[in-house]
């Protein structure tokens, strides 16, 4: 019975047990594990961390496996909240611990806060804060091997969950302190396994946000063997955050825009770390930047900027890009006065560190070239503006609407890119380009228009060179492009049109036209980059007019145009710049024809007072064969109006340009109103015109700068005006030479040869012509007789030989031959209506009272003179002695100017009212062969 009791307690007593054990294990799950661990945990945190920190509550259930934490809060030495959440729930399975594997039904962390700074040495405020809670650095345990890798820990996740918590960083690494509060922030993750199972992946999101800025991440997760596959998508990061981050690297002070990112991703680590990325997306908007913090604007700002369909592979070595798209684009680009673009002088000071990475050592992990490719790239309705400070004056031109599309662009750079360009400018006109370019070795081809483009807009750039501005004009071209620098020097072509219409240039700051056409038409051109080479089929010009206008300083305006360099630049006309070298000009070109039509020129002398005035008009013909290189001979024909009513033939053949080549050139014009020439007849002859025609033909022969040539002027019945003041005014009987020039029919006409060296700058064909027709006239004012020259050599006689007759002694009888310079000089006489002749009888004390004597003696009743008689009257006559009659000698002289006037009128038939007796005389000499000569003057009306 004894027996049988014992063994009836065995179960009571096991069940005892059980109970007991049961109740204590739920005491310590319940009661005491509880509150160690609310003790326990701020008590590890001080140790630890050197936080202080506090549990609310902290509730266990051993028999469910849970643990439930309420209003954990941590704060660091500095007494600021670093760590803390609102619950932390867990379950533990129980029947995975029987498998070996520590399982986690749930894990569930709700309003938790984390607050991760990042300080001034880079370093993490955790980790400072574990270093100063461990100030001496505890030797690592040798950690026990079996001799085989175990392997991590199996650990299995069912549910990870973080619900609405909050993460604050704070960036103290750079000069502006920065803090992001990130919430909310939400993860979710199922089925984490720390080792292979056959059963699937795990999977997970992630959402965290600053404020409206997201990050969105999920897909499947395996830990051993570490794979992922899945998407993420970082949403609407705004340019504050953008900026912080990339201060240290960004030369540029950004100040606007919010970036979004999507991808699709694969990843996985093994014996080989493959990572790959497809179905990307980049979406940039209202992207604003400005070149620093100091800048009013942005210089650079976008609508939006669009990448698609981006994929890359690690283990390939390939990035995929589909397309990129640029909306609403607009970029401001200036160049200082030295010649700095302002974009580029922010990187200046990286170059060192560039330089570092060139020198570096390539890694020789994986040697395969790198492949990359871009489906195309979009730009639309976008606009450059471009402002340039080193002309004088500022230019600013700005292209707008601008609309780009490129074809496919990859590493293989040997392959062509399609492109097509156009744009507008904002100061009026078009451009378009489209072709293809590649980029090693560059090569471009295009196709290059423009339309409607204007010129003013450039103005500055012209003025680099030329005193000029432009009032009006526009540009349009059309043509092709090539250029390909496979060999050194770059090579290159381009043919086709341009016209210039509707020019109208000035010098600058003045409002006088200088130049201006209705349309300059080129057609076609070729130039070849190198050797540098232009040809020009036809250069069409339509109502070309040109002002040209001398000043008050003897400057014309033409000269005012090359602006006066002071630097050290070649002259363009020096052999320096001029010869490349192998003897040829730098510049070879042809110009098969320049074509005018209806072309004018006005030309003002303001030297003159009053100022002369006179133009070209109705200018029309062409000069055929223009070139620099020989051999070459053109042809020039002009013909055209002068002074609205005269004739201007400008005929001739050109040489090779730039050599010693000759060209011979006439120029014939006719009918010139020589009134219109006042101003300069008043300063170089002292009277202005009153009426006349000119005519003349210039024969011109230039071989190099020397020139030879022939003036021939022929004035009609040129009529001196009223006298003019003048300190230039030749002094000389000016109506005199000008009247000894005309022949009867009122013409003057004189060939006036000049030469000379057109590169003297003191050398002028006007004022040489002009100053050898002074000099003409002066020359006949002085010896008027000798103007009479072709008159007196068809008599036999010499100019100074009209100029005088001779008579015998003591009587009116002219002497032997003198009759015959009479007849020329009436001749001449006749020819020059407006020559008056003056004559003065004259006659010789001595030699006519000597001959008169003896004729007194003869006629007295000495008829028979013996010698010694002659010989005592002809010593008491010179001595005073005795004397004739006192009207003699009066008698004499002035029966001689009677019988040279009755002469003239009565035998040559010399008008009466040509010729004047003057007084008589009584100095005349005794010529070589002992008659008494008696001179004439010439004056005129």
């Amino acid at each position: 019975m004894a027996r049988s009791r014992q063994k009836s307690r065995l179960p009571r007593n096991l069940a005892i047990a059980v109970v007991v054990l049961v109740v204590l294990y739920a005491l310590a799950g319940f009661l005491l594990l509880p509150w160690w661990l609310k003790s326990a945990v701020p008590e590890q945190l001080d140790q630890q961390m050197g936080w202080q920190a506090q549990v609310t509550d902290l509730a266990i259930n051993p028999f469910a496996l849970t643990v439930e934490a309420t209003e954990l809060s941590a704060n660091d030495r500095d007494g600021e909240k670093v760590l803390g959440f609102d619950r932390l729930f867990v379950n533990l399975s129980f029947f995975q611990l029987f498998r070996g594997i520590v399982g986690f039904q749930e894990i569930r962390l709700q309003e938790p806060y984390i607050r991760v700074d990042l300080l001034e040495d880079y370093g993490i405020n955790f980790a400072r804060d574990w270093q100063v809670a461990h100030p001496e650095p505890q030797p690592a345990a040798e950690p026990e091997t079996s001799g085989e890798d175990s392997g991590p820990p199996k650990l299995f996740f069912q549910q990870l969950a973080i619900d609405g918590g909050e993460l604050l960083f704070r960036d103290f690494s750079q000069a502006e302190p920065a803090e992001f509060r990130i919430t909310p922030l939400d993860l979710s993750l199922n089925d984490l396994a720390t080792w292979p199972r056959e059963e699937g992946d795990s999977n997970y999101y992630l959402l965290a946000a600053i404020g409206s800025q997201t990050v969105e991440w999920q897909g499947d997760l395996s830990v051993t063997p570490l794979y992922s596959r899945g998407t993420l998508r970082i949403a609407d990061i705004s340019y504050e955050t953008l900026e912080h981050f990339l201060a240290p690297y960004l030369p540029y002070d950004l100040r606007g825009g919010n970036v979004t990112v999507r991808s699709d991703y694969e990843l996985q680590a093994g014996e080989v770390f493959y990572l790959a990325t497809e179905n990307g997306e980049l979406s940039l908007e209202d992207l604003a930047v400005a070149l620093d913090a100091e800048s009013e604007a942005s210089r650079l700002t976008t609508g939006r900027i669009g990448v698609d369909q981006i994929g890359f592979d690690l283990t390939a070595r390939e990035a995929r890009v589909g397309q990129v798209t640029v909306d609403n684009l607009d970029l401001a680009v200036a160049r200082d006065a030295g010649g700095s673009i302002d974009w580029l002088a922010p990187l200046a000071g990286d170059t060192a560190g560039a330089e570092a990475d060139e020198s570096a050592p390539e890694s020789a992990a994986d040697t395969r070239p790198f492949r990359w490719s871009v489906d195309g790239i979009r730009v639309a309705r976008s606009a450059v503006r471009w402002q340039d400070r080193v002309p004088a004056s500022e230019a600013d031109l700005r292209l707008q609407e601008i609309s780009l599309s490129t074809g496919n662009v990859s590493h293989r750079l040997e392959e062509p890119v399609s492109y097509d360009l156009s744009a507008t400018l904002a100061s009026g006109g078009r451009l378009a380009l489209q072709g293809q370019v590649t980029p090693a070795p560059f090569t471009f081809e295009a196709a290059v228009s423009g339309s409607g483009i204007t010129l003013a807009a450039f103005e500055p750039y012209l003025q680099q060179g030329a005193n000029l501005s432009v009032a009006n004009g526009q540009l349009g071209f059309d043509g092709n492009l090539d250029l390909d620098s496979q060999q050194e020097p770059m090579t290159g072509t381009f043919s086709g049109t341009a016209e210039v219409s509707n020019l109208n240039l000035r010098l600058a700051g003045q409002q006088d036209r200088l130049m201006s056409w209705q349309t300059v038409r080129l057609a076609p051109i070729e130039y070849n980059v190198s050797p540098a080479r232009l040809e020009i089929g036809t250069i069409s010009v339509v109502q070309p007019v040109a002002n040209i206008v001398r000043g008050t300083d003897a400057v014309h305006n033409v000269e005012r145009i090359p602006v006066s360099g002071g630097g050290a630049a070649s002259d363009p006309g020096s052999d320096e710049a001029a010869d490349s070298g192998n003897g040829q000009p730098s510049l070879i070109f042809r110009i098969g024809e320049l074509a005018i039509e209806n072309g004018s020129v006005a030309y003002t002398d303001r030297t003159l007072s009053p100022a002369f005035t006179t133009s070209f008009d109705d200018l029309s013909g062409s000069v055929i064969g223009i070139s620099n290189i020989p051999p070459q001979q053109g042809k020039v024909s002009l013909k055209g109006r002068v002074g609205q009513v005269g004739n201007v033939n400008f005929q001739g053949t050109l040489g090779t340009l730039g050599t010693d080549d000759v060209s011979d050139l006439t120029l014939a014009m006719d009918n010139l109103s020589l009134p219109e020439l006042s101003p300069y007849f008043g300063r170089y002859l002292g009277y202005g015109v009153d009426s006349g025609k000119l005519n003349l033909d210039l024969d011109y022969e230039i071989a190099g700068s020397r020139i030879d040539a022939s003036n021939l002027v022929v004035m009609d019945r040129l009529q001196l005006g009223q006298a003019v003041a003048s300190d230039e005014a030749v002094n000389a009987p000016v109506k005199l030479g000008l009247a000894l020039l005309q022949d009867r029919k009122g013409i003057i006409e004189v060939d006036l040869p000049i030469s000379g060296d057109l590169s003297d700058p003191d050398f002028s064909v006007g004022q040489v012509v002009m100053r050898a027709f002074v000099n003409l006239l002066v020359k006949a004012a002085a010896s008027p007789f000798s103007m009479l020259g072709s008159i007196a050599e068809m008599a036999g006689l010499t100019g100074e030989d009209l100029g005088q007759v001779s008579f015998v002694p003591g009587s009116v009888e002219l002497a032997e031959g003198e009759a015959a310079k009479l007849s020329a000089l009436a001749d001449a006489l006749r020819e020059r209506p407006e020559l008056l002749l003056n004559v003065r009888g004259a006659v010789s004390p001595e030699t006519d009272g000597l001959a008169l004597l003896r004729d007194e003696l003869t006629n007295g009743g000495q008829k028979e003179l013996s010698e010694e008689a002659w010989a005592s009257a002809r010593e008491a006559y010179l001595s005073g002695e005795r004397t004739l009659s006192p009207e003699a000698l009066n008698n004499l002289a002035r029966d001689r100017g009677l019988a040279v006037r009755r002469l003239l009128t009565d035998t040559q038939e010399v008008p009466g009212n040509q010729l004047f007796l003057l007084d008589p005389a009584r100095d005349a000499q005794v010529g070589a062969e002992g008659n008494v000569v008696v001179p004439f003057t010439l004056d005129v009306r």
